[in-house]
């Protein structure tokens, strides 16, 4: 299967991230304005967290927190899984699956390059696949003109 770049060309390539210090209420309306569901915490140019709508969900609502007076950093994910640009897509998927992660970092050296999503994945697979059938298709197709 491809690698993660080529999942990635075909990307918009925008990252939006938020800071450890931004409020819980800033960071989710980012993710509205920018139809999210996630968005990495960076500091000083290093991602140090992850930020979901679930994250917001269990830490903030069920335990009656406001969303105006909470920092990212006391409610993120600082265990952070990420994929390298040269793994393949099926290593991601692979790694988001056993992790139930639906969104993934992705990082090179110590650079935060891009976003994969559990979406993007499946699209992605989605679409090789059917390539590959269409390929199939045409050189049984071929094969029997002959």
């Amino acid at each position: 299967m491809n690698i993660i770049e080529t999942l990635l060309g075909v990307q918009n390539n925008k990252i939006w991230t938020v800071s450890p210090e931004d409020s819980v209420f800033d960071a989710i309306k980012k993710m509205s304005e920018k139809t999210v569901g996630a968005l990495p915490v960076v500091l000083n140019e290093k991602l140090v967290g992850m930020i979901s709508e679930r994250d917001y969900a269990r830490k903030v609502i069920l335990e009656n927190r406001s969303s105006k007076e909470t920092k990212v950093k006391d409610i993120m994910t600082a265990r952070v899984f990420h994929i390298l640009p040269n793994q393949k897509v099926d290593e991601c998927m692979a790694l988001m699956t056993e992790h139930h992660i639906r969104h993934l970092p992705v990082v090179d050296g110590e650079k935060l390059i891009g976003i994969i999503s559990v979406g993007d994945v499946v699209k992605y697979i989605i679409s090789d696949q059917k390539f590959k059938i269409e390929q199939l298709e045409h050189t049984i197709t071929w094969g029997e003109s002959y």
